[in-house]
């Protein structure tokens, strides 16, 4: 039969057809070594291993004969090379082959004289190309990812090795909780990324250097999703006992925290002393903090055996369940931990202090195999919730987006962590939910990409402002006070599980958008990356001089899992993320 790469009409030019046959061998091989190296080292995860060396040699002790040296040393070489790096050479001996034969005089002038083959064959050439370009085009946004990345713990571990966060203006480092917040925060991180070298490093220091047992308070809620979610997270990706050892460390340290009258736990705990107490200007704790533990110690009892752990955080979540003081389903900011009740009642926000709540609501839905319905019914009057009270349209584009309601007044105020929200409604439109929560996803996401294209800079203020007035000129008003920049991942994390279940490229190239702008805008050059004080100002944008430790371990992850093709990795049918990205892993149905 005829080869389909031969043109369906018969040709008389047998130095077309050689050329054609020529043309076919070469690119099949290319193609072939294309798909082994996006197989084998492109975007999948790395292989499991245990070990960060493995040495093999022969049973005698000796070495291999000189010619298999040298094609090791070779191979050696060649995997020394960056993805991008091996990518471009291959592409570029295809279009050596291709620009070295095409030139030809003699096939020229063959191609004149038989010019509907001779576009045929330009057609088909440019169709097996055109997988090459996406390939590439997706690598080299990956390898940006990656440079990025080394770029930030090149600071990080120049400046601010062991310490919590990086100070990279100063070139210095700050203290919260003096446990190495940004290494730990970006272990799994490194592993997805696959930066062997940068993990090994890292894990050195938490197997030599890391310890608990130190007399110092940490907020149960910001250690929980750190520290042990990052433990959790990465014992499971790479098999390593290391960290499920000091996971049930820390989780075991912060068990004192639920020790109230009222079972809602403490925002503060002594992990050295085994001491907890609330903050020293109230006894609240905020909402979302003793509502957004709960992925965390549920995983830490399965893995240990020991229900101690989601007894302590389920307990929290049946009295949230019943409590009055819910509007629709939405939840005041604050719970007092002596009586166990809502306080600052009337004040509904998807904002800070109240997010996660609502996040954790599906997600332990989802990582309970589905069959917790309180946490589903609560989940689902909560959307509703949002779309009666908090949803409006703004003036003149119509964007839509989410406000706050105090008492009954509607603010047109919206956190960038709000932003959540539409890759939490999306997941949950992917697990079975009404598909109207898939289309309120698409408009938030519009919403949430246009408060970054609105600013000078391209990158989004910590709160916006909507206008709803008519005549208004501007969708978005930032308030002097609300114009920084955290380098917060709530906008990517989004664009992620919108690209991975819609494939909408428009999602891709908004991150893309984005990243160039951190680049441009909060990169340093002496590694690290930089809050800004002032997202409207381009030429003075005015560094704040702080690296938060979720720049590693949530925003540049989920540009990568955002860039990436391949829906395996970190499959969202295998895993659930924690709030702050870490991925912990869907229980099996029989559990």
């Amino acid at each position: 039969g005829r080869s389909s790469w031969e043109p369906r009409t018969g040709s008389r030019n047998s130095s077309l057809n050689q050329f054609l046959k020529i043309f076919q061998n070469h690119c099949v091989f290319y193609m072939f070594v294309f798909s082994a190296v996006v197989e084998r080292r492109g975007i999948m995860l790395p292989p499991s291993r245990r070990d960060f060396v493995s040495l093999t040699v022969s049973e005698s002790g000796s070495y291999t004969n000189s010619k298999q040296w040298r094609r090791q040393s070779c191979w050696r070489k060649w995997k020394q090379l960056s993805r991008l790096q091996r990518s471009l050479i291959l592409f570029t001996l295809m279009l050596l082959l291709v620009g070295g034969i095409t030139t030809s005089p003699t096939l020229i002038g063959h191609w004149r004289a038989d010019l509907p083959n001779s576009c045929f064959f330009l057609w088909i050439a440019l169709k097996q190309l055109f997988p090459v370009f996406l390939f590439l085009s997706a690598e080299s946004r990956l390898e940006a990812v990656r440079e990025a990345f080394r770029h930030a713990w090149k600071g990080y571990k120049n400046f601010a090795w062991g310490h919590d966060e990086l100070k990279p203006i100063s070139k210095s480092y700050g203290e919260w909780f003096g446990l190495g917040l940004t290494l730990i925060d970006a272990l799994d991180t490194m592993w997805i990324l696959g930066l062997e070298e940068e993990f090994a490093e890292a894990r050195q220091w938490v197997a030599k250097e890391l310890s608990f047992d130190k007399n110092v308070d940490v907020n149960l809620f910001e250690s929980t999703i750190r520290i042990l979610g990052s433990l959790l997270s990465t014992y499971h990706l790479t098999g390593d006992s290391l960290f499920l050892e000091k996971a049930k460390d820390i989780g075991s340290r912060l068990m004192p925290a639920f020790n109230t009258a009222s079972k809602i736990p403490y925002s503060d705990v002594n992990i050295g002393k085994g001491t907890a107490h609330p903050p020293q200007w109230t006894s609240d704790s905020s909402v979302a903090e003793v509502t957004s533990i709960q992925l965390e110690f549920r995983e830490l009892s399965r893995l240990t055996g020991d229900p101690k752990y989601k007894l302590a955080v389920m307990e929290v979540m049946k009295q949230v369940h019943k409590l009055d003081g819910k509007q629709d389903g939405l939840v005041p900011m604050f719970i007092n931990t002596n009586n166990g009740l809502f306080t600052h009642q009337g004040m509904y926000t998807l904002g800070a202090r109240a997010d996660s709540y609502y996040e954790y609501l599906l997600k332990q839905w989802i990582q309970g195999g589905k069959t917790e319905k309180e946490l589903l019914d609560d989940y689902l009057q909560a959307v509703e919730g949002v779309k009666k009270n908090l949803l409006k349209k703004s003036t003149p584009s119509g964007l839509t987006f989410v406000g706050e309601l105090s008492h009954g007044h509607f603010s047109p105020k919206m956190d960038h962590l709000v932003c959540f929200l539409p890759g939490t409604l999306a997941l949950g439109a992917h697990y079975g939910l009404p598909a109207d929560h898939m289309e309120l996803a698409k408009q938030l996401m519009e919403t949430c990409y246009q408060i970054y294209a609105q600013m000078e800079t391209g990158l989004s203020p910590e709160i916006a402002h909507f206008n709803m007035h008519e005549g208004s000129t501007q969708d978005v008003d930032v308030k002097i006070a609300d114009r920084h920049n955290l380098l917060r991942p709530e906008t990517v994390e989004s664009l992620f599980y919108l690209y991975r279940f819609t494939k909408d490229k428009k999602y891709q190239q908004w991150g893309w958008e984005i990243l160039q702008n951190f680049n441009k805008y909060t990169r340093v050059p002496t590694g690290g990356y930089t809050s800004i004080n002032n997202v409207r100002d381009p030429a003075s944008p005015s560094p704040r001089d702080k690296m938060e430790s979720f720049f590693l371990g949530e925003t540049l992850k989920y540009f990568y899992l955002l860039f990436s093709e391949d829906p395996n990795l970190i499959s969202l049918d295998k895993y659930v993320f924690n709030t702050e990205a870490h991925p912990l892993p869907i229980w099996p149905q029989s559990e």
